[in-house]
């Protein structure tokens, strides 16, 4: 599934919060913004660093483009 497709699933599911708000999928983000991006077992949260000025970049350039400031594992009482 491509990454724009996932996003958008998880948007769609209200999985993805920024800056505290529930995500659309039309919003554009900044510098500075705070996504949080929530799973069955796990809650991450990432700050935007910067926004590419191109829509191709390398991977090698993407984990300059955020830091993860939170990573949490949630524990299920379900098993999975």
């Amino acid at each position: 599934m491509p990454r724009r497709s996932l996003a958008q699933e998880l948007i769609k599911s209200g999985k993805i919060f920024v800056n505290g708000t529930k995500g659309k999928s039309g919003r554009e983000i900044r510098k500075g913004d705070e996504i949080e991006i929530r799973k069955h077992t796990s809650t991450l949260t990432v700050q935007v660093n910067e926004i590419p000025d191109k829509k191709q970049f390398s991977k090698k350039e993407a984990p300059g483009l955020y830091e993860v400031t939170s990573e949490i594992e949630i524990e299920s009482d379900f098993p999975i």
